[in-house]
């Protein structure tokens, strides 16, 4: 059985969050195109490329990306207050550490914006997600909202529903769509990728649970809306082995987009391997105009 390291940022060593046959594991190579594939990519840019939300060293004085934390299952829980969205959460105590990092977070713990902590519990198969967290004097967390997944199972969040949010807007997890160097070095990405829009739909398809707007144009994508790197885009044999990963990933699982935010960004791990310089003139020369809309069913509408 595979067993992931512990500590931030740690290996997971092969291991893939859910089951084989869980929509952020399956082929989509082969998936029918979306009728409406051309009006969304163009909503979202044809000319634009993919950017790296993600890589080695800070900006304005942060870890670039998003990380998170592997614990043993012996770690302990600690109280986790809602100061929003508690409706829509799974109810503590999380096993999040004191020393868990805090995605955009400063030295000194302060620094805002989405400030995701995410936690995988190695021995009980289970992620833990917080938005907006903040850690208090005695270990409890603040945050805005927090799901429970199950990383054994195809029902992914037990405790969730229709309709409800996560840390992502989306109502998905965040870590599995996560850019890790470990696998991305290794050559193979055996998973979908995450992305953001600036501009979304008041939609959702699943695996998404949530949507984050109101604005009902049926040329802006929904959240969950799954894209996929055309079959007849060559991906250079010049670029380096990551990148490759990258791209050969988002044409066998593709990604989805999970939240609004900037257009054609794509989500990672924070790691000091990362060659800034290469990951963004390799992914940004790759355009909106090379992906398109994997077919959406079950869209949820207002």
């Amino acid at each position: 059985m595979v067993t992931a390291d512990l500590g931030a940022g740690a290996n997971l060593n092969g291991a893939i969050p859910f089951p084989a046959d869980n929509a952020w594991n399956t082929d989509i190579s082969d998936a029918t195109v979306d009728p409406n594939s051309g009006a969304l990519i163009a909503s979202i840019g044809t000319g634009g490329g993919l950017f790296p939300d993600f890589g080695s060293g800070t900006y304005n004085g942060a870890s670039i990306g998003i990380p998170y934390v592997v614990v043993a299952g012996t770690q302990a829980k600690v109280a986790i207050h809602y100061t929003a969205y508690g409706d829509e959460s799974d109810p503590g105590p999380y096993p999040v550490p004191p020393t868990a990092p805090v995605e955009g977070a400063l030295a000194d713990g302060s620094g805002g914006g989405d400030r995701h902590v995410l936690v995988i519990d190695r021995d009980n198969n289970r992620l833990y997600e917080l938005g907006e967290a903040y850690k208090q004097t005695d270990n409890s967390w603040n945050a805005t909202v927090g799901a429970i997944f199950h990383l054994d199972s195809n029902t992914v969040r037990p405790g969730g529903q229709p309709g409800w949010t996560s840390a992502d807007a989306a109502g998905l997890p965040i870590f599995p769509g996560l850019v890790r160097y470990e696998e991305a070095a290794s050559g193979t990405i055996a998973h979908a990728l995450r992305f953001t829009v600036s501009q979304s739909r008041q939609a959702y398809v699943p695996p998404a649970t949530h949507w984050a707007s109101s604005n009902t144009s049926t040329s802006l994508p929904p959240m969950g809306m799954r894209v996929r790197l055309k079959a007849s885009y060559v991906i250079p044999s010049t670029f380096s082995t990551e990148t490759k990963a990258i791209l050969q990933a988002l044409k066998t699982y593709g990604m989805f987009m999970a939240d609004n935010g900037s257009n054609w960004f794509m989500s990672g791990a924070p790691d000091s391997r990362w060659n800034n310089d290469t990951l963004k003139s390799e992914l940004g020369s790759v355009k909106g105009s090379n992906f398109e809309v994997v077919r959406m069913d079950g869209l949820v509408t207002p």
